[in-house]
């Protein structure tokens, strides 16, 4: 058995000496797309399916509950798109509960993994919308950095923002101008902003949260935005609503 450690532990320093010293270095590659579609259905592993069954009803069990009603199709994008919005939204609505009234929500674009199609939302849908276990949080920016925050989201042309902000970006991703519910921002003044914690943490190149003040921010498990998406959404079908939203020029782009 001795012997046999030995000469694996041989082989192993030989092998990784050889890759160290090889000298070969990369001078091109390629790449493709795999199409997967029912071509992979029509000789399943029974095998494999069988092995799979008992995790795949318990995860069904899981995912396939509906807990809303879209009523169009919603993706993110920027400037502005109708799933960002939604969910900035969202993130005010949220606001009450925790006793708190925010100015303006900010919900970053990159945490929005995929989109909600018309019909029955599930909640494997809402997990593959906002899949990481970000949590909400409530900060307090003083107008310049409000005005720092804004100048940030037109740098990478626009995130989820709320209801009564307006933004004027350039194409070059410049702030023109920034308004709050119809009035400019004042400098020395105080807001409150809802956002989650990874933006709060100033991630995503909004570093201007990095200043924030009378931070709130809730860390059990209910306080998961993804949480937060299904109570509301759950409230709108409890009254036999569906979940919408609305393009408004939130964040508008004109030339430089």
């Amino acid at each position: 058995m001795c012997k046999k450690l030995i000469f694996c532990g041989l082989i192993s320093t030989i092998l990784v000496a050889t890759s160290c010293s090889t000298g070969y270095e990369i001078t091109s590659f390629q790449r493709s797309r795999i199409l997967i579609d029912s071509t992979y259905d029509a000789s399943p592993d029974k095998a494999a399916a069988a092995f799979i069954a008992p995790y795949k009803q318990r995860v069904d069990s899981i995912m396939s509950p509906v807990v809303g009603k879209a009523a169009e199709y919603m993706s993110a994008d920027r400037p502005e798109s109708l799933l960002s919005n939604l969910l900035a939204d969202i993130l005010v609505w949220s606001g009450k509960a925790y006793g708190e009234q925010p100015d303006f929500a900010v919900y970053n674009i990159g945490g929005i993994r995929s989109a909600f199609a018309k019909g029955d939302i599930t909640y494997g849908d809402v997990l593959d919308v906002a899949p990481f276990e970000n949590k909400i949080c409530f900060v307090t920016l003083t107008g310049d950095k409000v005005n720092e925050l804004f100048s940030q989201i037109a740098q990478v042309g626009g995130e989820g923002v709320s209801h009564g902000v307006e933004l004027v970006i350039t194409d070059d991703g410049k702030l023109k101008s920034a308004k709050l519910h119809g009035k400019e921002i004042a400098p020395d003044a105080r807001y409150r902003i809802a956002t989650i914690d990874y933006v709060a943490q100033g991630n995503d190149n909004m570093t201007a949260f990095k200043s924030s003040t009378d931070v709130n921010s809730p860390r059990s498990g209910d306080n998961n935005v993804r949480q937060l998406i299904i109570k509301y959404m759950k409230g709108k079908m409890a009254k036999g609503e569906s979940v919408s939203s609305r393009i408004e020029g939130r964040i508008k782009t004109e030339d430089k």
